[in-house]
């Protein structure tokens, strides 16, 4: 059953889910967001590629900062890049300040984009591209089979971590420290889920608690 607009959540959230769970949530559930300069640099990157001007070339058309959305999936988006070659479908091509990662979630980022465009284009997209900043190089992505079910499994786990209102446990481990959100997340008090748990938690044992005397009956 289609979702209503309403419903929608972002595409970015997937990137945020497959980097980690308790970061998700905090943006997503407890609305927390801090800049460091991973999260600036990547900014700046899709500031450019949104604000450079269409072109219409004799081989390909380019549209940029593209809206895309899905209803089927309760998805919605901006494709950085959107380019079209005559007698094809249109290619999604996501715009990233780093390096190819080794797990997929930049690639369930774009291929949720190209499920939405063929929703609302009607059209089957094979393929999308992902240009990384420090290579200065675009990589090909086909949308296999596995690839979209990934992303569809992903947008499930997404919708169930924001339904239940819930923070998952911190896990520190070296992608901590890379995440804008370190300071905010509290990852050696986190285990008690939510941000505001841990602080509570830090009060009490920072502050004693205040001893109840009894009237002298005298």
């Amino acid at each position: 059953m289609p979702y209503a607009e309403s419903e929608f959540l972002p595409i970015s959230a997937l990137q945020h889910l497959l980097y980690c769970d308790r970061q998700c949530a905090l943006i997503h559930v407890e609305r927390l967001w801090a800049e460091n300069r991973f999260t600036a640099e990547g900014q700046l990157l899709h500031k450019k590629a949104h604000g450079g001007k269409p072109t219409n070339r004799p081989q390909e058309r380019t549209r940029r900062g593209v809206p895309v959305h899905s209803r089927e999936l309760g998805l919605f988006g901006i494709a950085d890049v959107v380019a079209t070659k005559p007698s094809e479908p249109p290619i999604p091509v996501e715009y990233k300040r780093g390096r190819p990662k080794k797990n997929d979630c930049d690639r369930v980022q774009l291929c949720a984009q190209a499920l939405c465009l063929e929703e609302m284009t009607g059209l089957v997209i094979p393929r999308g591209e992902i240009f990384y900043g420090k290579t200065r190089r675009r990589l090909a992505v086909e949308m296999t089979p596995e690839l979209r079910q990934r992303t569809i499994d992903a947008v499930a786990r997404l919708r169930d971590l924001i339904d239940s209102r819930r923070t998952p446990p911190a896990e520190p481990g070296r992608k901590c420290e890379r995440c804008s959100l370190r300071d905010l997340c509290l990852p050696r008090l986190g285990r008690l889920g939510s941000t505001r748990d841990a602080f509570d938690n830090l009060l009490n044992h920072l502050v004693p608690a205040t001893s109840t005397v009894e009237p002298d009956p005298s």
